[in-house]
């Protein structure tokens, strides 16, 4: 497998294929780089380099008990860009992955980085707080820990409904999307993932959004009953400098699989620009 260490020693697993211009993956919580295989394959093919790594705690990386925190997870994805020494990267990121790109460029600029698309992403936070009264209450999220403490697998299993969409009317429900989402879920730790949590929700990333000096496109579905449009995207595009929002109607929270075509569509012609 293909690793870099950090400085804490941590091994961080990351796929790089092609040879083109390169394209940066972050997943979204409890994944790991799996979760971008639409997307990979369609823009490798299409002369692009793609990578994704697995965010420590999650995945085939390592599972240590120190750096679960937003800070960390972007220097790991700094420590990676700078192991292969990327330059003029697209930055991608899904949900809390959304919020380890803001959050890099947030603390190490964007020399190596062109553009950054977000995507169902997190900022700028999800919490119900003074400065963000529409946010989600706290409750929800303490609802989030307690199914991955009582059991992890079964709340996986669960989750992926509502994840994809499929608990709407009319929806094409896949077992292996869920199996998929469940099977990435469990190759990662407890313990990284419970602690991951927090940074998800708690995590405000106004400020990082503010920094990013780069064009960027906001992809979300108006549907996504994860992270709701109206708490994110709506509020995150009006915080860069040079943001664009394209809304997915009926679009849920795991639209780079359901509506992958759609995704990577987008994604090309923002790549082509």
């Amino acid at each position: 497998m293909q690793t870099i260490t950090t400085q804490d020693g941590t091994r961080i697993f990351y796929k790089d294929w092609g040879s083109g211009k390169p394209v940066v993956f972050s997943h979204g919580w409890p994944l790991n780089a799996d979760a971008w295989d639409a997307q990979m394959l369609f823009l490798v093919q299409k002369g692009f380099r793609v990578i994704a790594h697995d965010r420590r705690g999650h995945g085939r990386s390592d599972q240590p008990s120190q750096g679960n925190d937003m800070d960390t997870y972007a220097d790991d994805l700094a420590a990676l860009l700078d192991a292969l020494d990327i330059q003029g990267a697209t930055l991608v990121g899904h949900s809390t992955g959304g919020g380890e790109v803001a959050h890099y460029i947030g603390r190490h600029g964007t020399k190596r980085v062109a553009r950054a698309v977000l995507i169902g992403a997190v900022p700028p936070i999800m919490l119900k707080t003074a400065a963000n009264p529409n946010g989600l209450p706290m409750d929800v999220f303490d609802g989030i820990r307690k199914g991955v403490t009582d059991n992890r697998s079964q709340f996986y299993r669960d989750l992926a409904t509502p994840f994809f969409g499929f608990n709407r009317p009319g929806a094409k429900v896949s077992q292996g999307t869920i199996d998929a989402f469940w099977a990435q879920g469990m190759t990662g730790g407890i313990h990284g993932q419970y602690l991951c949590i927090k940074e998800f929700s708690e995590v405000d990333y106004t400020e990082d959004l503010k920094k990013i000096d780069v064009p960027v496109l906001f992809l979300h579905g108006d549907d996504d009953q994860i992270v709701p449009i109206d708490n994110s995207a709506r509020l995150g595009v009006e915080l860069v400098k040079n943001g664009t929002l394209k809304v997915y109607p009926g679009g849920s929270h795991g639209m780079c699989v359901t509506e992958a075509d759609k995704v990577n569509a987008d994604l090309l012609a923002f790549l082509s620009t």
